[in-house]
Protein backbone atom coordinates (compact mmCIF):
# COMPACT_ATOMS: atom_id res chain seq x y z
CA UNK A 1 0.00 0.00 0.00
CA UNK A 2 1.55 3.47 -1.09
CA UNK A 3 1.20 6.12 1.51
CA UNK A 4 1.93 10.38 1.41
CA UNK A 5 4.67 11.20 4.45
CA UNK A 6 4.49 14.97 4.60
CA UNK A 7 7.11 17.35 7.13
CA UNK A 8 5.18 20.04 7.97
CA UNK A 9 5.80 23.79 8.43
CA UNK A 10 7.41 25.07 5.58
CA UNK A 11 5.69 27.79 3.46
CA UNK A 12 4.79 27.25 -0.19
CA UNK A 13 6.66 29.14 -2.76
CA UNK A 14 6.93 29.18 -6.71
CA UNK A 15 4.98 28.13 -9.95
CA UNK A 16 2.67 25.26 -10.49
CA UNK A 17 0.66 24.28 -13.55
CA UNK A 18 -2.72 22.85 -12.77
CA UNK A 19 -3.51 20.00 -15.18
CA UNK A 20 -6.95 19.20 -17.22
CA UNK A 21 -9.82 18.80 -15.63
CA UNK A 22 -10.58 15.73 -14.30
CA UNK A 23 -14.57 15.77 -14.14
CA UNK A 24 -14.76 17.25 -17.34
CA UNK A 25 -12.13 15.30 -19.25
CA UNK A 26 -14.47 12.26 -17.72
CA UNK A 27 -17.54 13.64 -19.69
CA UNK A 28 -16.01 14.67 -22.55
CA UNK A 29 -14.66 10.86 -23.13
CA UNK A 30 -17.87 9.38 -22.89
CA UNK A 31 -19.24 11.79 -24.85
CA UNK A 32 -16.80 10.89 -28.24
CA UNK A 33 -18.76 7.60 -28.35
CA UNK A 34 -21.19 9.69 -29.94
CA UNK A 35 -18.59 10.86 -32.78
CA UNK A 36 -18.47 8.72 -35.77
CA UNK A 37 -15.51 9.87 -36.57
CA UNK A 38 -11.66 10.20 -34.69
CA UNK A 39 -12.05 12.53 -31.68
CA UNK A 40 -8.50 13.68 -30.29
CA UNK A 41 -8.42 15.31 -26.94
CA UNK A 42 -5.47 17.20 -25.23
CA UNK A 43 -5.05 18.55 -21.81
CA UNK A 44 -6.40 15.25 -20.41
CA UNK A 45 -4.71 14.41 -17.12
CA UNK A 46 -3.17 11.25 -16.16
CA UNK A 47 -5.33 10.38 -13.41
CA UNK A 48 -6.72 6.84 -11.79
CA UNK A 49 -10.27 7.72 -12.65
CA UNK A 50 -9.27 8.61 -16.14
CA UNK A 51 -7.50 5.89 -17.16
CA UNK A 52 -10.24 3.49 -15.59
CA UNK A 53 -12.71 4.81 -17.74
CA UNK A 54 -10.50 4.82 -20.96
CA UNK A 55 -9.63 0.79 -19.60
CA UNK A 56 -13.58 0.64 -19.88
CA UNK A 57 -14.25 2.42 -23.65
CA UNK A 58 -11.33 0.69 -24.78
CA UNK A 59 -12.85 -2.88 -23.79
CA UNK A 60 -16.12 -2.42 -25.22
CA UNK A 61 -14.30 -2.07 -28.72
CA UNK A 62 -13.21 1.64 -28.95
CA UNK A 63 -9.82 2.32 -30.19
CA UNK A 64 -8.19 4.29 -27.48
CA UNK A 65 -4.37 5.76 -28.41
CA UNK A 66 -2.38 7.66 -26.19
CA UNK A 67 -0.77 10.42 -28.14
CA UNK A 68 1.52 11.97 -25.59
CA UNK A 69 1.42 12.63 -21.79
CA UNK A 70 -1.98 14.51 -22.04
CA UNK A 71 -3.42 13.69 -25.65
CA UNK A 72 -5.53 10.59 -26.55
CA UNK A 73 -7.57 9.70 -29.64
CA UNK A 74 -10.56 7.89 -29.24
CA UNK A 75 -12.53 5.91 -32.55
CA UNK A 76 -15.77 4.64 -31.71
CA UNK A 77 -16.72 2.06 -34.60
CA UNK A 78 -20.63 1.63 -35.57
CA UNK A 79 -20.73 -1.76 -33.61
CA UNK A 80 -19.37 -2.02 -30.03
CA UNK A 81 -20.07 -3.47 -26.63
CA UNK A 82 -22.67 -1.42 -24.61
CA UNK A 83 -22.19 -3.66 -21.60
CA UNK A 84 -19.81 -2.30 -19.06
CA UNK A 85 -19.77 -5.20 -16.20
CA UNK A 86 -19.24 -4.48 -12.87
CA UNK A 87 -15.72 -5.88 -12.15
CA UNK A 88 -14.70 -2.51 -14.23
CA UNK A 89 -16.84 0.41 -13.54
CA UNK A 90 -16.88 -0.66 -9.65
CA UNK A 91 -14.22 2.05 -9.02
CA UNK A 92 -15.69 4.73 -11.03
CA UNK A 93 -18.64 6.82 -10.17
CA UNK A 94 -18.41 8.00 -13.60
CA UNK A 95 -18.81 5.40 -15.53
CA UNK A 96 -22.79 6.18 -15.30
CA UNK A 97 -22.26 8.63 -17.86
CA UNK A 98 -21.77 6.10 -20.92
CA UNK A 99 -25.24 5.13 -20.47
CA UNK A 100 -26.72 8.48 -22.30
CA UNK A 101 -23.91 7.74 -25.44
CA UNK A 102 -24.69 4.51 -25.49
CA UNK A 103 -28.50 5.10 -25.63
CA UNK A 104 -27.84 7.79 -27.92
CA UNK A 105 -25.89 6.02 -30.63
CA UNK A 106 -26.58 2.38 -30.38
CA UNK A 107 -30.19 2.54 -28.52
CA UNK A 108 -28.61 -0.28 -25.86
CA UNK A 109 -27.13 -0.16 -22.95
CA UNK A 110 -26.11 -1.93 -19.94
CA UNK A 111 -24.37 -0.16 -16.81
CA UNK A 112 -23.44 -1.92 -13.95
CA UNK A 113 -24.52 0.34 -10.90
CA UNK A 114 -20.90 2.19 -10.26
CA UNK A 115 -18.82 2.55 -7.21
CA UNK A 116 -16.57 5.88 -6.69
CA UNK A 117 -16.27 7.50 -3.13
CA UNK A 118 -18.30 7.64 -0.03
CA UNK A 119 -19.31 10.73 0.28
CA UNK A 120 -23.29 10.35 0.01
CA UNK A 121 -26.00 9.49 -2.12
CA UNK A 122 -25.81 10.15 -5.87
CA UNK A 123 -29.01 8.55 -6.89
CA UNK A 124 -29.79 7.84 -10.75
CA UNK A 125 -33.23 8.34 -10.32
CA UNK A 126 -32.88 12.08 -12.60
CA UNK A 127 -31.05 10.05 -15.22
CA UNK A 128 -33.55 7.61 -15.48
CA UNK A 129 -36.09 10.10 -15.83
CA UNK A 130 -35.04 12.01 -18.38
CA UNK A 131 -34.05 9.11 -20.71
CA UNK A 132 -37.70 7.80 -20.04
CA UNK A 133 -38.72 11.23 -21.15
CA UNK A 134 -36.30 11.02 -24.56
CA UNK A 135 -38.40 7.06 -25.43
CA UNK A 136 -36.27 4.85 -24.07
CA UNK A 137 -36.91 2.33 -21.67
CA UNK A 138 -35.00 1.27 -18.59
CA UNK A 139 -35.08 -0.99 -15.57
CA UNK A 140 -32.63 -2.33 -12.92
CA UNK A 141 -31.69 -6.00 -12.92
CA UNK A 142 -28.97 -7.44 -10.72
CA UNK A 143 -27.19 -4.31 -10.32
CA UNK A 144 -27.36 -3.54 -13.75
CA UNK A 145 -29.26 -0.18 -15.33
CA UNK A 146 -30.41 -1.67 -18.67
CA UNK A 147 -32.38 0.46 -20.99
CA UNK A 148 -32.99 0.02 -25.14
CA UNK A 149 -34.56 2.57 -27.41
CA UNK A 150 -35.48 2.74 -31.18
CA UNK A 151 -33.84 6.52 -32.35
CA UNK A 152 -34.35 8.95 -28.81
CA UNK A 153 -37.10 11.19 -29.12
CA UNK A 154 -36.63 15.00 -27.63
CA UNK A 155 -39.14 16.34 -24.67
CA UNK A 156 -39.25 18.72 -22.60
CA UNK A 157 -37.07 17.62 -18.62
CA UNK A 158 -37.43 19.38 -15.85
CA UNK A 159 -34.80 18.09 -13.04
CA UNK A 160 -35.67 17.96 -9.70
CA UNK A 161 -32.47 18.95 -8.60
CA UNK A 162 -29.25 20.45 -10.61
CA UNK A 163 -27.19 17.72 -10.96
CA UNK A 164 -23.99 17.20 -12.94
CA UNK A 165 -24.46 14.04 -13.79
CA UNK A 166 -28.05 13.96 -15.22
CA UNK A 167 -27.50 17.27 -16.62
CA UNK A 168 -24.08 15.44 -18.33
CA UNK A 169 -25.95 12.41 -18.97
CA UNK A 170 -29.35 13.53 -20.52
CA UNK A 171 -27.44 16.39 -22.57
CA UNK A 172 -25.38 13.61 -24.65
CA UNK A 173 -28.42 11.37 -24.95
CA UNK A 174 -30.68 14.73 -26.51
CA UNK A 175 -28.02 15.26 -29.00
CA UNK A 176 -28.64 11.99 -31.40
CA UNK A 177 -32.42 12.90 -30.73
CA UNK A 178 -35.20 13.36 -32.86
CA UNK A 179 -36.37 17.08 -32.72
CA UNK A 180 -35.45 19.54 -29.80
CA UNK A 181 -34.92 18.75 -26.20
CA UNK A 182 -35.51 21.33 -22.99
CA UNK A 183 -33.90 20.59 -20.27
CA UNK A 184 -34.65 22.94 -17.38
CA UNK A 185 -33.15 23.38 -13.95
CA UNK A 186 -29.84 22.07 -14.98
CA UNK A 187 -26.30 22.30 -13.57
CA UNK A 188 -24.30 25.67 -14.26
CA UNK A 189 -20.83 24.15 -13.85
CA UNK A 190 -18.03 24.81 -16.11
CA UNK A 191 -18.04 21.25 -17.09
CA UNK A 192 -21.32 21.70 -18.34
CA UNK A 193 -20.07 24.15 -20.83
CA UNK A 194 -16.77 22.36 -21.74
CA UNK A 195 -18.76 19.84 -22.58
CA UNK A 196 -21.34 21.19 -24.62
CA UNK A 197 -18.67 23.16 -25.95
CA UNK A 198 -17.36 19.86 -27.59
CA UNK A 199 -20.28 18.27 -28.39
CA UNK A 200 -20.83 21.66 -30.85
CA UNK A 201 -17.67 21.35 -32.28
CA UNK A 202 -18.48 17.96 -33.22
CA UNK A 203 -21.79 19.41 -34.54
CA UNK A 204 -24.15 19.15 -31.85
CA UNK A 205 -26.46 21.75 -31.88
CA UNK A 206 -26.64 23.01 -27.81
CA UNK A 207 -27.80 26.43 -26.50
CA UNK A 208 -27.46 27.78 -23.27
CA UNK A 209 -24.66 25.64 -21.04
CA UNK A 210 -24.24 27.82 -18.22
CA UNK A 211 -27.47 28.86 -17.43
CA UNK A 212 -30.39 27.50 -16.20
CA UNK A 213 -32.12 26.15 -19.30
CA UNK A 214 -30.27 24.15 -22.17
CA UNK A 215 -31.74 24.03 -25.52
CA UNK A 216 -30.39 21.09 -27.82
CA UNK A 217 -31.61 20.39 -31.44
CA UNK A 218 -31.32 16.94 -32.49
CA UNK A 219 -28.91 16.17 -35.59
CA UNK A 220 -28.33 12.68 -37.41
CA UNK A 221 -24.81 12.35 -36.35
CA UNK A 222 -21.70 14.11 -34.85
CA UNK A 223 -18.18 13.90 -36.83
CA UNK A 224 -14.54 14.03 -35.19
CA UNK A 225 -12.55 16.43 -34.02
CA UNK A 226 -9.77 18.33 -32.11
CA UNK A 227 -10.61 19.31 -28.38
CA UNK A 228 -8.78 20.78 -25.51
CA UNK A 229 -10.31 19.93 -21.98
CA UNK A 230 -10.59 23.16 -19.22
CA UNK A 231 -8.21 23.25 -16.85
CA UNK A 232 -9.24 21.95 -13.29
CA UNK A 233 -10.75 24.32 -10.77
CA UNK A 234 -10.75 22.01 -8.21
CA UNK A 235 -7.21 21.14 -8.29
CA UNK A 236 -6.34 24.93 -8.60
CA UNK A 237 -8.30 25.40 -5.77
CA UNK A 238 -6.15 23.09 -3.66
CA UNK A 239 -3.33 24.74 -4.43
CA UNK A 240 -4.58 28.28 -3.46
CA UNK A 241 -5.38 26.84 0.12
CA UNK A 242 -2.62 24.98 0.75
CA UNK A 243 -0.63 28.13 -0.21
CA UNK A 244 -3.10 30.28 2.00
CA UNK A 245 -2.89 27.94 4.79
CA UNK A 246 1.18 27.45 4.72
CA UNK A 247 1.61 31.35 4.82
CA UNK A 248 2.78 31.10 1.48
CA UNK A 249 3.30 33.31 -1.93
CA UNK A 250 2.14 30.59 -4.79
CA UNK A 251 1.62 31.28 -8.70
CA UNK A 252 -1.06 28.91 -10.51
CA UNK A 253 -0.94 29.19 -14.02
CA UNK A 254 -3.55 27.24 -16.14
CA UNK A 255 -6.67 28.40 -14.63
CA UNK A 256 -9.68 30.45 -15.65
CA UNK A 257 -10.21 32.91 -12.54
CA UNK A 258 -13.92 32.83 -13.22
CA UNK A 259 -14.33 29.23 -12.36
CA UNK A 260 -12.82 29.73 -9.25
CA UNK A 261 -14.98 32.95 -7.95
CA UNK A 262 -16.42 31.47 -4.81
CA UNK A 263 -13.10 30.34 -3.54
CA UNK A 264 -11.37 33.69 -4.70
CA UNK A 265 -13.96 36.19 -2.59
CA UNK A 266 -13.54 33.64 0.76
CA UNK A 267 -10.17 33.63 0.77
CA UNK A 268 -10.10 37.59 0.47
CA UNK A 269 -12.23 37.25 3.31
CA UNK A 270 -9.69 35.54 5.19
CA UNK A 271 -7.10 37.86 4.85
CA UNK A 272 -5.42 36.43 1.79
CA UNK A 273 -4.36 38.29 -1.51
CA UNK A 274 -5.26 36.75 -4.41
CA UNK A 275 -4.15 38.35 -7.55
CA UNK A 276 -5.78 37.65 -11.25
CA UNK A 277 -4.09 38.03 -14.21
CA UNK A 278 -5.01 36.16 -17.34
CA UNK A 279 -4.94 32.30 -17.02
CA UNK A 280 -2.81 32.85 -13.64
CA UNK A 281 -3.78 33.30 -10.05
CA UNK A 282 -1.48 34.60 -7.24
CA UNK A 283 -1.83 33.69 -4.14
CA UNK A 284 -0.19 35.59 -0.56
CA UNK A 285 -0.64 35.11 2.54
CA UNK A 286 1.13 37.39 4.76
CA UNK A 287 -1.12 38.61 7.24
CA UNK A 288 -3.07 36.31 9.85
CA UNK A 289 -5.84 34.80 8.83
CA UNK A 290 -9.23 35.06 9.78
CA UNK A 291 -12.21 32.44 10.24
CA UNK A 292 -14.74 32.83 7.79
CA UNK A 293 -18.45 30.84 7.61
CA UNK A 294 -18.97 28.52 4.20
CA UNK A 295 -22.19 26.86 2.76
CA UNK A 296 -21.56 24.42 0.16
CA UNK A 297 -23.94 25.04 -3.03
CA UNK A 298 -24.45 24.19 -6.49
CA UNK A 299 -22.04 26.01 -8.93
CA UNK A 300 -21.93 29.26 -8.81
CA UNK A 301 -22.26 28.82 -5.40
CA UNK A 302 -19.43 27.85 -3.03
CA UNK A 303 -18.17 23.64 -4.35
CA UNK A 304 -18.26 21.01 -2.02
CA UNK A 305 -15.55 19.61 -3.28
CA UNK A 306 -13.51 22.87 -1.61
CA UNK A 307 -14.75 22.38 1.64
CA UNK A 308 -12.99 20.05 2.85
CA UNK A 309 -9.41 21.33 1.82
CA UNK A 310 -10.69 24.92 3.38
CA UNK A 311 -11.86 23.12 6.39
CA UNK A 312 -7.90 21.67 6.82
CA UNK A 313 -6.72 25.65 6.54
CA UNK A 314 -9.71 26.63 9.15
CA UNK A 315 -8.26 24.69 12.10
CA UNK A 316 -5.32 26.75 12.89
CA UNK A 317 -7.13 30.05 12.30
CA UNK A 318 -7.90 31.70 15.07
CA UNK A 319 -11.29 32.51 16.18
CA UNK A 320 -14.43 30.13 15.36
CA UNK A 321 -15.20 29.36 11.52
CA UNK A 322 -18.49 27.58 10.67
CA UNK A 323 -18.51 24.98 7.34
CA UNK A 324 -22.51 24.00 6.37
CA UNK A 325 -22.37 21.32 4.07
CA UNK A 326 -25.31 21.36 1.72
CA UNK A 327 -24.13 18.68 -1.34
CA UNK A 328 -23.25 15.49 0.02
CA UNK A 329 -23.73 14.09 3.60
CA UNK A 330 -20.54 12.31 4.28
CA UNK A 331 -18.77 15.26 3.41
CA UNK A 332 -17.71 16.52 6.95
CA UNK A 333 -16.25 12.56 8.14
CA UNK A 334 -12.88 14.41 7.49
CA UNK A 335 -13.28 16.41 10.58
CA UNK A 336 -12.54 12.89 12.21
CA UNK A 337 -8.39 12.81 10.65
CA UNK A 338 -8.20 16.42 11.56
CA UNK A 339 -9.04 15.63 15.27
CA UNK A 340 -6.47 12.95 15.54
CA UNK A 341 -4.23 16.06 14.45
CA UNK A 342 -5.04 18.08 16.90
CA UNK A 343 -8.24 20.00 15.59
CA UNK A 344 -10.88 21.31 17.33
CA UNK A 345 -13.99 20.50 15.41
CA UNK A 346 -17.31 19.89 16.76
CA UNK A 347 -19.93 18.45 14.01
CA UNK A 348 -24.02 17.87 14.27
CA UNK A 349 -26.04 16.83 10.84
CA UNK A 350 -24.61 18.63 8.27
CA UNK A 351 -23.00 21.86 9.98
CA UNK A 352 -19.44 21.77 11.39
CA UNK A 353 -18.22 24.61 13.85
CA UNK A 354 -14.33 24.65 13.93
CA UNK A 355 -12.22 26.37 16.46
CA UNK A 356 -9.02 27.12 15.39
CA UNK A 357 -5.97 25.91 17.13
CA UNK A 358 -2.59 27.33 17.73
CA UNK A 359 -1.20 24.07 15.42
CA UNK A 360 -1.53 20.96 13.91
CA UNK A 361 0.55 17.78 15.05
CA UNK A 362 1.48 15.30 12.37
CA UNK A 363 -0.01 12.08 12.74
CA UNK A 364 -0.97 9.03 11.11
CA UNK A 365 -4.11 9.71 9.14
CA UNK A 366 -6.62 7.83 6.47
CA UNK A 367 -7.90 9.55 2.95
CA UNK A 368 -11.61 8.96 3.05
CA UNK A 369 -12.30 10.04 -0.17
CA UNK A 370 -10.66 11.85 -2.97
CA UNK A 371 -10.81 15.66 -1.30
CA UNK A 372 -10.39 14.19 1.43
CA UNK A 373 -7.17 12.73 1.02
CA UNK A 374 -6.01 16.54 -0.36
CA UNK A 375 -7.09 17.94 2.41
CA UNK A 376 -5.32 15.95 4.80
CA UNK A 377 -2.54 16.86 2.56
CA UNK A 378 -3.15 20.57 3.22
CA UNK A 379 -3.42 19.68 7.19
CA UNK A 380 -0.35 17.74 6.93
CA UNK A 381 1.91 20.93 5.39
CA UNK A 382 0.89 23.32 8.26
CA UNK A 383 1.15 20.35 11.32
CA UNK A 384 4.28 20.06 13.52
CA UNK A 385 6.23 16.73 12.99
CA UNK A 386 5.23 14.13 10.60
CA UNK A 387 2.01 13.58 8.93
CA UNK A 388 1.57 9.70 7.26
CA UNK A 389 -1.73 9.49 4.92
CA UNK A 390 -2.66 6.12 3.70
CA UNK A 391 -5.38 5.20 1.14
CA UNK A 392 -3.24 7.47 -1.33
CA UNK A 393 -5.43 5.84 -4.65
CA UNK A 394 -8.24 8.10 -3.46
CA UNK A 395 -5.91 10.94 -4.15
CA UNK A 396 -4.58 9.51 -7.08
CA UNK A 397 -8.50 9.28 -8.80
CA UNK A 398 -8.19 13.23 -9.34
CA UNK A 399 -5.01 14.64 -8.51
CA UNK A 400 -1.82 14.17 -11.39
CA UNK A 401 1.41 13.93 -9.96
CA UNK A 402 0.63 15.90 -6.44
CA UNK A 403 3.52 15.32 -4.61
CA UNK A 404 5.89 16.15 -7.54
CA UNK A 405 4.11 19.64 -7.89
CA UNK A 406 4.16 19.96 -4.40
CA UNK A 407 7.90 19.68 -3.79
CA UNK A 408 8.76 22.05 -6.75
CA UNK A 409 7.00 24.84 -4.54
CA UNK A 410 8.76 23.94 -1.53
CA UNK A 411 7.06 21.15 -0.14
CA UNK A 412 8.49 18.09 2.01
CA UNK A 413 6.50 15.00 0.71
CA UNK A 414 7.33 11.59 -0.53
CA UNK A 415 5.36 8.66 -1.65
CA UNK A 416 6.50 5.20 -0.28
Amino acid sequence: MQKLYIKGGKSLKGTVRISGAKNAALAIISASLLAQETVCLDNIPDITDVNVLLDIVANLGVEVVRKGPDSVEITTPDRISTITPYREVKKLRASNLLLGPLLARFCNAEIALPGGCNIGSRPMDLHIKGFEALGAALSLEHGFIKGCCSRLTGSKIYLDFPSVGATENIMMAAVLSKGQTVLENVAKEPEIVDLANFLNSLGAKIRGAGTDVIKIDGVDQLGGGRYSVIPDRIEAGTFMVAAAATHGNVTIENIISTHVEPLIAKLREANVEVLEEDEIIRVIAREELRPIDIKTLPYPGFPTDMQSQVMAMLTVVKGTSVIVENVFENRLQVADEFKRMGAKIKVEGRTAVIQGVQRLQGAQVKASDLRAGAALIVAGLIADGDTEICNTFYIDRGYEKIEQKLISIGADISRI
